[in-house]
């Protein structure tokens, strides 16, 4: 957990509201390290300060030359947010309007063929170990098919722990995921043996709360798994269009969302009664985030439109808004 120590005018009431947050259930890491960043902005800008101004407010929000639209969006929800907190216990304060700023053109989600897969996946199995990374050889083949076959986050790979990996019931334990939400995820029967097969050569040793995937000195993995992926995507020759262009290792989770919907469509499945099963194993905050795969199966496959609509009719949503980050 980030605690950081708040020095500014306002360093009580951020103390507070960082409080309040995780006494309600959220994790509030990356906020709480953003506040630190705007707890400094107003000791070195606004050190007087005795109320959050629109002067303040729009100052700290200004885009930043090595950003990303995403990144200044967050920062403006997150000080609108804790200027509605301060208005609420009686100090008055600017509240920056919702979608205040433009979120910039939307990513369009890469979604893989299975032939495509298919070589990536060949490519992992190629790779070798490295002094980074000395299991890379063992952690890439299953990590990314995790990843795909179980629609997950990276970041929801990369952070298990041995005791979240249950090998004898093939269930994966994600906690404290993105909304802090946690669910529990079952895996193929031959993703569940390959975990099996992982675990005796890597994990014979380890404790309960050691990393599933580890890096050097027992750290989870992160710049190793990118790094891997732009090479295995080279190897698997699948095109990539450069930074914020994809394809991503996001786009995998997108792809086992589309590719669950299209094999329902064609089996011609109550979307209705399925719909809610994929919220649920992929660990969805609302129904919308589900619904958002609908209208891209129906782009990506157009040919089972008119099948999806002619039994389920007005199901497919025209959706605004997409994200571009790993939101779905």
């Amino acid at each position: 957990m980030t605690n950081p120590i708040y020095t500014g005018s306002l360093k009580d009431h951020l103390q507070n509201y960082v409080d309040l947050k995780r006494a309600i259930g959220y994790k509030f890491d990356e906020e709480a390290s953003c506040l630190k960043r705007f707890d400094r902005f107003i000791l070195e800008k606004y050190p007087e300060m005795t109320a959050l101004t629109k002067e303040i407010v729009l100052d700290w929000c200004s885009k930043k030359a090595y950003e990303a639209q995403a990144n200044q969006c967050f920062r403006a929800s997150l000080i609108r947010r804790f200027g509605t907190y301060l208005d609420s216990i009686g100090i008055k304060s600017y509240i920056l309007p919702k979608a205040y700023y433009s979120k910039g053109k939307q990513y369009t989600p890469y979604i893989y063929t299975v032939a495509e897969l298919t070589k990536f996946f060949v490519e992992t199995d190629k790779c070798r170990c490295s002094y980074q990374c000395p299991y890379r050889h063992q952690i890439m083949p299953v990590i990314f098919r995790m990843i795909y076959m179980c629609g997950l986050r990276s970041s929801e790979a990369r952070l298990l722990k041995v005791a979240d990996v249950d090998l004898e019931h093939g269930i994966l334990t994600i906690n404290q995921s993105k909304n802090d939400n946690s669910r529990l995820v079952p895996m193929p029967d031959s993703l569940t043996e390959r975990c099996r097969n992982f675990s005796k050569e890597v994990h014979l040793l380890s404790g309960a709360e050691d990393y599933y995937f580890p890096t050097l000195g027992g750290k989870p993995m992160k710049w190793a798994l990118y790094q891997s992926f732009r090479s295995f995507l080279w190897s698997a020759g699948i095109s990539h269009g450069g930074r914020g262009r994809g394809p991503r290792i996001h786009d995998f989770r997108h792809t086992y969302a589309i590719h669950c919907l299209k094999k329902w469509a064609e089996e011609e499945k109550d979307l209705t009664a399925y719909l809610p099963i994929l919220k649920t194993y992929m660990g969805h905050d609302s129904f919308q985030e589900t619904a958002y795969y609908l209208r891209m199966t129906a782009d990506v496959f157009p040919h089972i439109t008119l099948k999806m609509e002619t039994h389920y009719l007005d199901i497919i949503p025209q959706l605004e808004g997409e994200s571009n980050d790993e939101t779905y």
